[in-house]
């Protein structure tokens, strides 16, 4: 143990600590492996086992302490693209045939979309713009 330098161990220990990394996808185990990366450089520039061990515990507790909070907050945002029916909602249209309460046609985002007016006793002429409000199956409710 002893024709081993203290910097190969505290590698060894990163590389240690990637495996449960990988395997259970707990980002702790990468930040304690940062720690231990740190301590092997206190290590190979000669420092002694009490700054090693200090450089690691203060490297890994300030990497818990900043990129957890951060992780929890991204993971727990919704995502900011829109995609499907949702992109829809909220876009402009053309009214392609009148559309009333009991239905009609538009033009929404190049194509053709049955229609009906969010207000039932509205009617939306053809070539009025309109704000689509919802997706119903394949109806749009406008206003």
């Amino acid at each position: 143990m002893n024709d081993i330098d203290a910097w190969v161990w505290w590698l060894v220990g990163a590389a240690a600590l990637g495996i449960p990394l990988v395997v259970t996808a707990m980002p702790e185990f990468g930040m304690l492996a940062v720690g231990a990366v740190a301590a092997a450089g206190v290590a190979g520039f000669g420092g002694g086992v009490v700054p090693q061990v200090l450089v690691f515990a203060v490297v890994s507790v300030a990497l818990i302490a900043v990129v957890r909070p951060v992780a929890a907050r991204h993971r727990t945002q919704r995502p900011q693209l829109v995609t499907g029916v949702d992109a829809l909602k909220g876009k402009q249209a053309v009214v392609l045939e009148r559309v009333d309460g009991s239905g009609g046609r538009i033009k929404l985002a190049g194509e053709v979309w049955t229609a009906r007016a969010l207000d039932t006793g509205l009617a939306y002429e053809v070539g009025q713009e309109v704000d689509v409000v919802d997706i119903e199956g394949a109806t749009a409710i406008i206003m």
